[in-house]
């Protein structure tokens, strides 16, 4: 098994939605370009991962919106060292269908009171079925290390909270130390770099927004 020495996250830049919450109305939601100030942000991810990745190979699962297909553009990768995927299930969480913008601020509302994890949308996802499908990922992702030729890198451009979802899976956090989590930046990463004793670890914390509920410790 050729277990990667980095599986690099990246959240897409800042996109048309991100910028005005009334295109929601308008636009379908996988259809959101990124802005000027997106792709700027990707631009600089590139710098950094180019410097990360060196001449290595790399293997890169996208998601299949527009705005993270534009951020893998954007970061202009060597493609002789790329390998690129669509991955449906690196997606972001959806809401389903168009949306209101008066419905939408109030659904937040109630999943700010109710937890990001357990609410479920009115006509979408719950960030419990965006862990599931993200479980269903790492199985295939698994899999894949079984190739002796597998890259060392390894490459997702997907969402903010599909990036700290996947990390909950991968590092078994409790629900309420997801809660406790914020997203990351838009064109922000984080890493999980492979340790001498074999195991993953992030190469800098998500931002902690408040201190995990006491029933979160597990003995």
């Amino acid at each position: 098994m050729a277990r990667p020495r980095r599986i690099v996250l990246l959240r897409h830049g800042e996109s048309e939605g991100n910028s005005d919450d009334t295109i929601y109305e308008r636009v379908p939601d996988h259809a959101l370009a990124l802005t000027e100030r997106g792709t700027r942000q990707a631009a600089e991810a590139g710098k950094y991962l180019r410097d990360l990745f060196g001449q290595e190979r790399v293997s890169a699962y996208v998601s299949p919106y527009r705005r993270t297909r534009e951020t893998l553009t954007a970061l202009a990768l060597d493609p002789t060292l790329l390998r690129v995927r669509e991955e449906p299930r690196l997606r972001e969480q959806d809401w389903g269908n168009w949306q209101d913008r008066e419905d939408v601020r109030k659904q937040k509302a109630y999943r700010n009171a109710y937890g990001h994890f357990f609410y479920r949308f009115a006509q979408g996802e719950s960030g419990a079925d965006v862990y599931d499908r993200v479980g269903a990922f790492l199985e295939s992702l698994w899999r894949s290390f079984e190739s002796p030729d597998h890259p060392p890198n390894v490459l997702l451009v997907t969402h903010g909270l599909t990036m700290r979802l996947f990390c909950m899976r991968w590092l078994h956090w409790t629900v309420p130390q997801f809660e406790a989590l914020s997203n990351p930046e838009n064109g922000a990463t984080r890493s999980l770099v492979l340790g001498p004793d074999g195991r993953y670890r992030l190469d800098r914390p998500f931002e902690q927004w408040c201190v995990p509920h006491a029933y979160g410790e597990l003995e």
